[in-house]
């Protein structure tokens, strides 16, 4: 079996679906894909459905799990780490079906997990500052990039992309988060995740890539989710002060201290 799953959560993605998933198998390295789709009513999961006869020929290289309405972004990326981890993948990825995240960057990812040894890899907008953001007004822009700075601020992590939605676990990290304890299903979600695997002391990289908003379909991002990320993050501040992270729970980190790989993520 591939040892490497990209999930992809999808709301109403009919344009991009097909093309996306063709992208990502047509890589130098293997990768499956499973999608998961909340009831699209454009018709995304039918889309999936016609494709599975194509590329499941021989192995079943492309999933589908469907859910029964919108349920967040977070829950359908922790029903798609348990499958992963059902399963026994030892690199698990996330992934907008957008192209704002660029399929071919996911050997970036896989690389810096599986030959360089970290933990959790972060396709990085802001590893350079903010110029590898394509397309986005520049007000969102400011308020994505002021967000990681609050979130450094109060949870002490030096992550510049703490909203990140491109990443690659190894597997041993979502086995030690609680999954089922994850609080948050909006953006603040992924905050969380980093925050998690911080507190636990695993190896993170940030590997800078060039992100390009969304040409096709239309964009679920709201002032809710960043209001949700802005109160979220010090309601997951405090709640650590009463969390016990032991690093005997803890998969084996990478070569190098925490501080370096932080020292590293700020260069």
């Amino acid at each position: 079996m591939n040892n490497s799953l990209v999930i992809i959560p999808t709301y109403n993605e009919k344009e991009n679906i097909e093309a996306i998933i063709a992208e990502v198998f047509s890589l130098e390295k293997t990768f499956d894909v499973l999608i998961v789709d909340d009831g699209s009513p454009d018709g995304t999961g039918q889309i999936v459905k016609d494709l599975q006869s194509k590329y499941n020929t021989t192995d079943k290289r492309l999933s589908l799990l469907e859910r029964s309405g919108k349920l967040g972004l977070g829950t359908a990326y922790i029903e798609g780490f348990k499958y992963a981890i059902d399963r026994k993948y030892d690199y698990i990825f996330e992934m907008d079906a957008d192209f704002s995240h660029n399929p071919y960057d996911l050997q970036m990812l896989y690389k810096s997990c599986h030959d360089q040894g970290h933990d959790m890899a972060i396709g990085s907008r802001y590893a350079k500052g903010v110029v590898n953001v394509v397309n986005w007004p520049i007000g969102r822009v400011l308020m994505s990039y002021f967000a990681s700075v609050y979130v450094r601020f109060i949870t002490g992590m030096q992550i510049m992309d703490t909203t990140a939605g491109f990443v690659c676990y190894k597997r041993e990290v979502l086995e030690t988060i609680d999954l089922d304890g994850v609080k948050f299903i909006g953006y603040a979600f992924q905050i969380e995740m980093k925050f998690t695997a911080y507190k636990f002391g695993f190896s993170i990289e940030e590997v800078p890539i060039i992100f390009t908003d969304r040409t096709k379909g239309t964009s679920k991002m709201s002032h809710g989710i960043f209001k949700e990320a802005v109160i979220g993050v010090l309601q997951m501040k405090i709640n650590s002060w009463f969390k016990k992270y032991l690093k005997e729970e803890a998969a084996p980190a990478a070569e190098g201290t925490t501080s370096e790989v932080e020292s590293t993520m700020q260069a």
